[in-house]
Parts: C-alpha cells; sequence; structure tokens
C-alpha cells in the first residue's frame, strides 16, 4: 500500500495545448507552485500523444504508427525515437522551471490495461486479445516506468514524485466494450482480479511513493483502484451518479485522496470558484462527512486534460483550479 502524502488542494491533469514545451512548463510549474506536474503537448503529433508517449517508455517492446493507430514491432524506429526525443524536450524544461524546487512533482503515464487496449499487435487486433501480450506489455511498462522515475528524480532531486496512470479504457476492459479491428465485435471482458493484480504489480514500481490512477470516463471502479494500492483516484466529478455515494464515502473514510475534475477541460464559460465546487460540497453532505475533511480529502483538477482547449482557456482553468481549491478550504460548509 502506499505511503498516502498531504496532497496540496490543486494540481493539472496532464496535457496542455500548443507545441511550446518551456511554454508549458512555466504553465504547469507557474500555476501550481507546491503541486506542478510533467506536461503532456500531443499537438505536436504522433509520440507526443498518450499512447505514443508511454510506447516511448516500454522496455524490450516498440511500437510505430500505423494508419489504425500505434502497433507494437520488432525494434526501435522513428516513432519511438521521436516519442523519446519529445519527452526529453519536456523534461529538459521541467528541469529548467523547477530549480531548488522542493515538493510533490506529478508524472503521468498511460497505465497498463489503456494501453493494451490501444496497441496493435501484428495482427492488427489489440493486445488486450492476448493474455500473453498483456503480461508482457505490463511487464516492459514497469520496467520504462521506473527508469523514467529514476530520470526525473535525477532532474528534479528536491522533489516527491507522484506517479499518475491514465486508465480511460478501464471501465471498458472490465465490461468487455473494447471493440476488435472490424469493429463489430468486442473483445472479452478481463477478470476482475487480473486487472487488480495488473494493476498492483504496476503500481508497486513506485517503491512505496504514491499513485494516482487516473480516469474521464463514468463508472471507475473506486473499490477495485483502492484495493489494487492507490493513494488517489482523479476522475471526471460531473459523472458521478449517487450509485458511486458509497464508494466514495469507503474511499475518503480510508484515506484515499479525490482528484475532483470540477473545471470543463476544453474552453467553456467558467462560473465563480465557490460555484465550481459546490457539487463537491453537496456529496460531502449527502454522504455525512465532515466538511472539515473537504480539503483534507479533495485535490481540485480539471475534468480531462487540457489537450483541446485554447492556450488562454488552459491558464484560466489552471487559475480557478487554485481558486476553487481556495474556497473549499476557506468555506467546507
Amino acid at each position: 500500500m502506499n505511503d498516502t502524502p498531504h496532497f496540496p488542494p490543486a494540481t493539472g491533469v496532464g496535457s496542455l495545448p500548443g507545441t511550446d514545451a518551456r511554454e508549458a512548463a512555466k504553465a504547469a510549474t507557474g500555476s501550481f507552485e507546491d503541486f506542478p506536474h510533467l506536461p503532456e503537448l500531443p499537438a505536436r503529433g504522433p509520440g507526443a500523444d498518450m499512447i505514443g508517449r508511454t510506447a516511448g517508455l516500454l522496455v524490450e517492446l516498440y511500437a510505430r504508427v500505423e494508419p489504425s493507430g500505434w502497433r507494437i514491432g520488432d525494434r526501435p524506429g522513428r516513432d519511438t525515437r521521436r516519442a523519446r526525443s519529445w519527452l526529453g524536450e519536456d523534461l529538459d524544461a521541467l528541469e529548467e522551471f523547477t530549480q531548488g524546487y522542493e515538493g510533490l512533482l506529478k508524472v503521468q503515464a498511460v497505465g497498463p490495461w489503456t494501453l493494451a487496449a490501444a496497441l496493435e499487435l501484428k495482427n492488427g487486433e489489440a493486445a488486450l486479445s492476448d493474455p500473453g501480450a498483456c503480461r508482457d506489455l505490463a511487464a516492459s511498462l514497469a520496467e520504462g516506468l521506473r527508469q523514467h522515475l529514476e530520470e526525473v528524480r535525477r532532474r528534479v532531486p528536491g522533489a516527491r514524485l507522484v506517479l499518475q496512470l491514465d486508465e480511460p479504457s478501464l471501465t471498458a476492459v472490465l465490461r468487455g466494450q473494447v471493440r476488435t479491428a472490424s469493429g463489430y465485435r468486442t473483445h472479452r471482458a478481463v477478470d476482475r482480479q487480473t486487472v487488480e493484480a495488473t494493476l498492483r504489480d504496476v503500481v508497486g514500481v513506485h517503491d512505496g511513493g504514491p499513485v494516482v490512477v487516473h480516469s474521464c470516463a463514468g463508472d471507475v471502479p473506486f473499490a477495485l483502484l483502492r484495493r489494487a494500492g492507490v493513494a488517489g483516484i482523479s476522475f471526471a466529478f460531473s459523472l458521478l451518479t449517487e450509485r458511486d455515494d458509497e464508494v466514495i464515502g469507503e474511499a475518503v473514510e480510508g484515506g484515499t485522496r479525490l482528484f475532483a475534475g470540477v473545471v470543463p477541460g476544453t474552453d467553456a464559460p467558467l462560473s465563480d470558484p465557490a460555484g465550481s465546487v459546490m457539487g463537491v460540497r453537496t456529496l460531502w453532505r449527502r454522504l455525512g462527512l465532515r466538511p472539515v475533511l473537504l480539503p483534507e480529502a479533495v485535490t481540485v483538477t480539471p475534468a480531462c486534460g487540457l489537450a483541446g482547449a485554447s492556450p488562454g482557456y488552459a491558464r484560466s482553468a489552471y487559475a480557478h483550479c487554485v481558486r476553487a481549491a481556495r474556497s473549499l478550504a476557506d468555506n467546507p460548509e
């Protein structure tokens, strides 16, 4: 089980608009002075996207871009080199803007099940279709993440790293809703115990450090993620239903941090900060939890990555997260 730190009140999810690594690092470190994150800039193209970036971290497995998406290949090619080069650029920029920084720093990568649903085997089907391929992929990812975390520690030695695993396809994997290459069928649902055990193994690479799982899909499996040992769960708040009340109450009482995505991920009018977290306060009252627990249990974030937003909105959304978190702390009632 992860040692859960005292998480600061607000942070970003991961992706930002644009192609300038220094601008992105400046936004992520300047907006969240006590909980910055390593930005991702998918607008640069294949290899800077979520799947390509994580494929570039894999050890002894490689992927290349095909018309249908990312496909596992035999050796590193241009696409792997490009993904690694862009990650290096992003790390250079982050290092520049975190000189002397001491505190929590979040890095993101795609989790094993979303990766298995997205990466194709040589036959064009998702790795998800082959249990052996899923095991190999998870092992390769775990080793790649271990090396990646070491590299970030070397560059920002004062930071305490938080690893975020992006798992937007997790619910679809559990429900057998991931489509086959033909699009006419779906892959069989993966056994929940297998999903949990694989996640636990990947979470374990952070060596006792805090791991957060992010999904902006509905029906996030809170209980399964808690059993897998995560310290926090990041989700789109608007997709919660009252069916989730019990598992959320159990998560809070069990010390799991809620990363509540309350600020829209694409350009939208922003209400006053107190209005953005009104739903969180309402949930708290419904659960019968003490209001004083709110700032101790909730970190405010955008609902999802901001890659589809305008640069101006992305900056505003980050500032809004900070103000909304302050509103929760100042007036938890």
